[in-house]
């Protein structure tokens, strides 16, 4: 019998919504200012952090692979099914951001809109959905 923690789970899916609603807004009406660069990368953190979160959790409590690396946790969790074949190369460049956003801050754009802010919106809520089906159908 597995020990998932559903718990830990739920709350990080639940602050997908109004991620993918930040960056949605941002996409829409950028502008370019420092303020929006700060929300940008902020918000482009925050999803960074839920989908390693919830792929370590699904890793621990499914006892699947040790993952080696961010990219790792989302091929681990991406082979186990957790989610949509599709969104797996989306998910891997978006963790490649952490280190640029969290260590290299200093040399960030902030003036400027990255893809990503664009195309993660409606993948990060496939996500979402696609986790909590998997949690569905595995326990």
């Amino acid at each position: 019998m597995y020990y998932v923690n559903r718990e830990q789970i739920e709350v990080r899916l639940q602050a997908i919504p109004d991620i993918a609603s930040a960056l949605q807004s941002l996409a829409s009406n950028w502008q370019g200012t420092l303020l929006e660069g700060l929300a940008q990368e902020r918000a482009l953190h925050l999803a960074i952090e839920t989908i390693t979160d919830v792929g370590s959790y699904l890793i621990d409590g499914f006892i699947l692979r040790d993952a080696s690396s961010y990219e790792d946790i989302i091929e681990i969790t991406g082979e186990a099914g957790a989610f949509p074949a599709a969104i797996q190369p989306l998910l891997i460049e978006l963790v490649k951001l952490r280190k640029p956003i969290v260590q290299d801050y200093y040399s960030w754009p902030r003036t400027e809109l990255h893809a990503m802010t664009r195309e993660l919106p409606d993948q990060l809520r496939e996500f979402g959905h696609s986790v909590e089906q998997y949690l569905e159908r595995e326990l």
